[in-house]
C-alpha cells in the first residue's frame, strides 16, 4: 500500500443500526477496487473486517476495524465501527478521528433505532456524511418510502442523488440524478447508459429538486439557474461537495453490497463530496497550557493521536494513531506527553483488518499502527519532546451495567489483575474497582454482551477463566433508637489472664455524620491508653454490622464507664471489650439497612413513556420530573435504589425495543423498607449458612 498525500485521503467512518451491512459494504468496497479477489460473507466470517473469533461466533461487528480502500489514486481510511449498542466506545473512538461519515440504512427496516443513534453522534462531531440506503435487492425493499421516512427523521437537507433501476431481484443499478446516466452492474463491471425510458419522469422530478437545493448554495448559481443558463454536472458537483461540508445537505446513495451493485458509486461520491483532512480545520492541541492549532501538514511539528490499542498474538500491542501533523516514521523516538516519557518507534504499519504492511512512514492525515510500544496507550498524543503536544481525549460512554466477576481457579486468580489491565487497555468504555464494602471485584460496560465478550477475550487471549456473580448491593448499616451495653472480656487461665469492662451508651448521628466516640470517664475508671483500645475496637467492630455484614455508619458512641485490672488488663483485651459492647448496643438500638441511591435521567420515546413511568414506580422509584428534550423524546428524571436496578440496562433496551437510553450517578443513602429490609436480612443469614456449610 503506497503512501498518499494529504489531500488524497479521506476518514471516513461507517454508522449505522446493528445489522445494516456495514460489515458487508466495506467488503463490496474491497472487492469493487481490486484489493480483494472475492466478497467474503459475514454468515461465514470470511469479511476482512469482522476477523475476531468473537465477531465470527456472533455475526456481528464488536471491534473497529481499519480498511483502506484506494481508488483513482485516493485512499479512503474507512473505519468499520459496531452498530450494536453495546458497543458505543468502538463508536466514539471511529467517531474521534473520522473527518466524514457514511451513515448505511437498511431499506427493509428503514430509520432504527440505531440509525437515530448514529445520526445524533455524526451531528455532535459536526461531520459531514452521505447515507447509503443498503439491500435494494432484498425482499419489500421501497427506495422511495425510505427516502421519505429519512427527510421526516432528518429534515430536509436529506438529499437523494441515486435512484434505483429496478428493486428487489431486479435491483440491477442507479441512476446519478446530478450526472442524469444510468449505471447498470453485472458482478465487477459497471456500464454507464442512457436513462431506462420508465424511470425518466422520476429521475427528472429529483434532479430539479436536487438542483435547486444545490444553486441555492451559491450565488452565481443562483444566478445562472434563474437567468436559464446552462450549469454544468462540474459545477453542480463543486457547489453538492460545499453543501456537504457545512452539513446543509446530505446526499442519499443506494444499493447493494452483497451484489456489488451501487458500491463504486459510493466510492466516488466519498471521493467527491466527503472532505480530505486538508479540508478540515485545524486540530486543536495543548502545548505548554495554551491551546495551539495543528493544521494537516506533513512538514509540521509532529502530533500522532492514538485512537486504538490492541493486543495481537503475532506482533503483541498495536497502536492505532492518526497523524493530525507532520510525519511519523519508523525506527525513530517521539515523546508521550501524558506519561512524561519517550518511546522508540519501530515497526510502523498500514493496517487492512488484520492484515499488516509495513512502511517507512504515516504521513499528515493518514491512519496506520505502531508494533510493540511501552506506555502508550489510547487518548495520548505522540510528538517531539521539544514541541509536545496532546489532542483532546476521545469521550467515551458511560458504562451501564455491573456485573460481579470470580476467577474459576486458584490459577486464574493469579492472571486475572493481568487480564483485566490488559483488556481494558484495549477498550477504555470497561472499568474495573474493588468494592470495599461487598469486597467484589466489579466490571463495568455498556451492556451484558459487552460483559460476557470482555470475559470471553480475557480467556482466549490472556488466558484467565473468569465467570460472572450476582453483584452485592454495597448496604451500610446504622441506628434509630439509642441504648446502652457492656463490653467484658474476662479470661483467666493459669498464668497471665486477660480483663477489660468498658460500658458505652449509642445513638444515631445526623445522616452522612459519619462516626464520632465520645470520651466520658472522669477519673482512672479506665485509663487513656485503654480508652483508646475501645475506641480502635469499636472501629473495627463497625466494619461489619448485625443485619446484613454492612459497614455501620452515622454512629455516636459514648464511653461512660469502665473497669480495668492492674496486671490481666492489655490492649487487645478492651479493643474486644469495645468490639462486643457496640454488637451488643447495636441489637438494642433498632438497627436498619441504608442502601445505595441513584439519579437516573431516562430518555425515552413519548410512546413509552407510559411503560418506562410503570416499570420505574415498580423499582421503588420516587420520579422527579418529566420533560420533552425534543420532539417526540421524554426525559424521566427519578430517584431509585440500586438494588433495584442492576440489569437496567438490559431490561431497558428489552422494555422499549431499545429506543431508550439513560444515564445514572450515585446520589447518597436512604433507609430500606422494613418488608425490603427483612428479604436482605434472611438473605445474608442463608449465604452464610452455606458458606459455613
Amino acid at each position: 500500500m503506497k503512501a498518499y498525500a494529504t489531500d488524497a485521503i479521506r476518514n471516513v467512518g461507517l454508522f449505522s443500526h446493528v445489522g445494516a451491512g456495514k460489515t458487508s459494504l466495506a467488503e463490496a468496497m474491497l472487492y469493487a477496487t481490486g484489493a480483494i479477489g472475492r466478497l467474503g460473507s459475514v454468515d461465514n466470517g470470511s469479511t476482512v473486517s469482522d476477523y475476531d473469533p468473537d465477531e465470527v461466533k456472533r455475526q456481528i461487528s464488536l471491534n473497529l476495524s481499519l480498511v483502506p480502500v484506494e481508488s483513482n489514486d485516493s485512499k479512503i481510511n474507512l473505519l468499520d465501527a459496531p452498530g450494536y449498542a453495546d458497543f458505543t466506545g468502538e463508536v466514539a473512538s471511529a467517531l474521534h478521528v473520522s473527518d466524514g461519515a457514511v451513515l448505511v440504512v437498511d431499506v427493509s427496516s428503514g430509520v432504527q433505532v440505531g440509525t437515530e443513534e448514529s445520526w445524533e453522534r455524526i451531528t455532535a462531531h459536526e461531520l459531514p456524511r452521505l447515507i447509503f440506503v443498503n439491500r435494494m435487492d432484498r425482499e419489500n425493499a421501497d427506495y422511495f418510502a425510505t427516502l421519505d421516512s429519512l427527510r421526516e427523521y432528518f429534515g430536509n437537507s436529506v438529499a437523494p442523488l441515486h435512484v434505483p433501476i429496478g428493486s428487489q431481484d431486479d435491483f440491477r443499478g442507479v441512476v446519478d440524478i446530478l450526472a442524469n446516466a444510468a449505471y447498470l452492474h453485472n458482478d465487477n463491471e459497471v456500464t454507464e447508459a442512457e436513462v431506462p425510458a420508465d424511470l425518466e419522469d422520476t429521475v427528472e422530478e429529483y434532479r430539479q429538486t436536487l438542483i435547486e437545493s444545490v444553486v441555492e448554495l451559491d450565488d452565481d448559481l443562483t444566478e445562472k439557474y434563474l437567468e436559464g443558463e446552462d450549469i454544468s454536472a462540474e459545477e453542480l458537483q463543486t457547489a453538492l461537495h460545499e453543501g456537504v461540508l457545512t452539513g446543509q445537505l446530505t446526499p442519499v446513495l443506494c444499493g447493494s453490497a452483497t451484489r456489488n451493485v451501487g458500491v463504486q458509486a459510493l466510492i466516488e461520491a466519498i471521493i467527491r463530496y466527503l472532505p480530505s483532512p486538508a479540508e478540515t480545520d485545524p486540530a486543536t492541541a495543548t502545548q505548554g497550557g495554551e491551546e495551539v492549532e495543528l493544521a494537516a501538514d506533513s512538514e509540521g511539528p509532529l502530533a500522532a493521536f492514538v485512537y486504538k490499542t490492541l493486543g495481537d498474538p503475532y506482533v503483541g500491542k498495536l497502536t492505532f494513531v492518526r497523524v493530525y501533523s507532520g510525519t511519523l516514521r519508523s525506527d525513530s523516538r517521539v515523546w508521550n506527553a501524558i506519561t512524561e516519557s519517550e518511546e522508540r518507534v519501530g515497526q510502523l504499519l498500514f493496517m487492512r483488518g488484520r492484515e499488516q504492511e509495513t512502511t517507512d512512514h504515516i504521513a499528515a492525515g493518514d491512519l496506520g499502527a505502531i508494533a510493540k510500544l511501552a506506555d502508550t496507550v489510547t487518548s495520548h498524543t505522540l510528538s517531539e519532546r521539544k514541541q509536545a503536544f496532546t489532542l483532546p481525549a476521545v469521550t467515551f460512554p458511560q458504562w451501564l451495567f455491573t456485573a460481579a466477576i470470580e476467577p474459576t481457579s486458584k490459577e486464574d486468580l493469579e492472571k486475572l489483575s493481568s487480564a483485566l489491565a490488559r483488556v481494558t487497555e484495549e477498550d477504555p468504555s470497561l472499568h474495573v474497582e474493588r468494592q470495599p464494602i461487598t469486597g467484589q471485584t466489579l466490571l463495568s460496560g455498556i451492556g451484558e454482551t459487552h460483559i460476557n465478550v470482555a470475559l470471553e477475550r480475557m480467556k482466549r487471549k490472556f488466558g484467565a477463566d473468569v465467570k460472572t456473580v450476582p453483584a452485592k448491593v454495597p448496604y451500610k448499616e446504622t441506628i434509630t433508637g439509642k441504648a446502652a451495653a457492656e463490653g467484658r472480656f474476662v479470661r483467666q487461665t493459669g498464668g497471665h489472664g486477660q480483663y477489660a469492662v468498658c460500658n458505652i451508651e449509642v445513638e444515631p448521628a445526623e445522616r452522612g455524620e459519619g462516626f464520632e466516640f465520645v470520651d466520658k470517664i472522669f477519673g482512672g475508671a479506665i485509663s487513656a491508653p485503654f480508652r483508646e483500645a475501645v475506641h480502635k475496637g469499636i472501629r473495627e467492630a463497625m466494619k461489619e454490622g448485625t443485619l446484613a455484614g454492612g459497614e455501620v455508619v452515622d454512629l455516636r458512641v459514648t464511653l461512660v464507664d469502665g473497669k480495668e485490672h492492674t496486671v490481666d488488663s492489655s490492649d487487645i483485651a478492651f479493643q474486644i471489650a469495645g468490639t462486643m459492647a457496640l454488637g451488643e448496643a447495636m441489637g438494642r438500638a433498632k438497627p436498619v439497612l441504608l442502601e445505595p441511591v441513584l439519579q437516573m435521567n431516562v430518555r425515552v420515546p413519548e410512546d413509552r413513556m407510559g411503560d418506562v413511568i410503570g416499570d420505574l414506580t415498580s423499582r421503588r422509584a420516587k420520579v422527579h420530573n418529566m420533560d420533552m428534550v425534543s420532539p417526540g423524546t421524554m426525559e424521566v428524571q427519578a430517584e431509585v435504589p440500586q438494588a433495584e436496578v442492576l440489569r437496567y440496562a438490559t431490561d431497558l433496551r428489552s422494555l422499549t425495543q431499545g429506543r431508550a437510553t439513560f444515564s445514572s450517578e450515585f446520589i447518597g443513602y436512604e433507609q430500606v423498607p422494613a418488608s425490603t429490609q427483612e428479604q436482605v436480612v434472611a438473605a445474608h443469614k442463608q449465604e452464610k449458612e452455606e458458606a459455613s456449610a
